[in-house]
């Protein structure tokens, strides 16, 4: 790796994202790897966040750390979201810069984009529509991160860059009966049913809307590739200042064909329904990576090796 031997912080290790970068570090030899839990380091208390920089003085910052949550948690606690992702982001950025840190790569989301945004979503199409309803709060919250990078840079001649993951899965998901997403959702129902010899599984909607999946692991993968890209090449793939790079594995599949993959790979031998009557969402969000593979990055993991991996790991964890 081209860092060095660099000192290098990981905000939000414990998280699915972070503790996949801090694993793709040490695959890389990476032996100085800062670390702090919440309990440690409150990220929305500026003193704190300014007393663990000026002890620690990293020399990259990966900022993997946010309050995260399904639909119904963005719909009940907003004023939460928004408020503790702004000021984690706000600390941290500030922070290294005013320590002297010269590289960071801000994690952001695919909500960044509007509502209705044309498929595959570009990374041009920021801020050009209203954002969906339900998670704009932690949307605004995300976009204010892309540009808190973008205006340091443009202030003071940082190097921080942004990465917009589609829908992640793998080692580290939250499979909470209520507030998962739709994969570890579907691995705990699918679970479920056979365990409960069930005679069928039912799934929200039509099954027909389509979405994009990528294995954690490929993410933190991409990221670090994002952090090494020369500053020439990376001024290359985009508009003057812009440091947002959308990551993502090219490919979607209907929610009626991932049904079927999980069923396969949790071994459940009963029949899928569609409940027509619930939300479809959606009908299509499709990253478009293209200017992150026209740097020779591409994801690994099939599909279905990674949910096989990730069902593994379901079945490891204590219930």
């Amino acid at each position: 790796m081209s860092s060095g031997g660099s000192k290098i912080y990981v905000a939000g290790h414990r998280g699915m994202v972070g503790s996949a970068i801090v694993r793709a570090l040490e695959e890389r030899g990476e032996a100085n790897i800062i670390t702090r839990t919440h309990a440690e380091l409150d990220l929305t208390n500026q003193q704190a966040v300014r007393a663990f920089f000026e002890d620690e003085r990293p020399d990259q910052v990966y900022l993997a750390a946010a309050k995260v949550g399904g639909i119904h948690a963005n719909n009940t606690y907003p004023a939460d979201f928004i408020y503790q992702n702004v000021m984690i982001e706000a600390n941290v950025i500030h922070e290294a810069w005013r320590t002297g840190v010269q590289k960071l790569l801000f994690l952001g989301s695919s909500c960044i984009y509007p509502k209705l945004a044309p498929q595959p979503m570009a990374e041009n199409a920021l801020l050009t529509g209203p954002l969906e309803p339900t998670n704009e709060p932690y949307a605004i919250a995300k976009i204010a991160g892309i540009k808190l990078c973008e205006s340091y840079n443009r202030q003071y001649g940082t190097d921080y860059r942004s990465v917009m993951p589609t829908n992640l899965y793998g080692p580290g998901d939250n499979y909470h009966p209520e507030n998962s997403h739709v994969i570890p959702a579907l691995i705990r129902r699918f679970h479920e049913a056979k365990q409960d010899n069930a005679d069928a599984v039912v799934i929200w909607g039509t099954g027909t809307p389509r979405r994009e999946f990528l294995y954690v692991d490929d993410m933190a993968e991409a990221s670090l590739h994002v952090m090494e890209l020369d500053r020439a090449t990376l001024a290359g793939l985009t508009k003057p200042m812009q440091t947002h790079i959308n990551v993502g594995c090219g490919e979607d599949v209907t929610i009626a064909e991932l049904a079927a993959l999980v069923k396969q790979v949790t071994g459940f031998t009963g029949r899928i329904e569609q409940d027509p009557s619930k939300p479809d969402g959606t009908p299509r969000k499709r990253m478009d990576s293209r200017l992150l593979t026209d740097t020779g990055w591409t994801p690994k993991t099939p599909l279905r090796e990674g949910l096989l991996r990730a069902y593994k790991e379901f079945l490891e964890k204590p219930s």
